[in-house]
């Protein structure tokens, strides 16, 4: 069975609401990274890793203008076999939109998907820093 163990929010000032987050529910950041497509801060609560984003631009976000968007923009599941479950993905109809880290064995790798309606997620057999196993 899957986990969803990932939540992505895209917002205009990374360090402004990690401490939000940090203040208001107590979340630990667990993980900063910053590549070319954009930025991020991990916060987690222990079971789920809230990833907040600051995209550069389309690449790796999807979204035409990224400069102006903020809010929900992706999840993901941890599984327990990415292979099966890319497989499952296709067969129900999601299309594959990139895969972010080295190999599978790193924390934060993911295989990112859309869904038949174009939503964003992710799947993962590591899963994400600060998330349970």
């Amino acid at each position: 069975m899957a986990r969803l163990r990932h939540i992505a929010v895209v917002v205009r000032d990374l360090e402004r609401a990690a401490r939000f987050y940090e203040q208001v529910f107590e979340l630990e950041r667990v993980g900063e990274e910053h590549i070319d497509m954009g930025s991020a801060i991990y916060l987690s609560d222990g079971v789920i890793n809230l990833a907040l984003l600051k995209y550069k631009g389309e690449t790796g976000s999807g979204l035409k203008d990224a400069g102006n968007f903020v809010g929900a923009h992706h999840f993901g599941f941890q599984v327990d076999d990415l292979e099966a479950a890319k497989q499952r993905v296709e067969a129900a109809g999601g299309k594959f939109f990139f895969t972010l880290g080295k190999t599978k064995e790193d924390a934060n790798f993911e295989v990112k998907y859309k869904d038949p309606d174009g939503v964003i997620f992710d799947i993962s057999e590591k899963g994400w820093i600060g998330t349970s196993k």
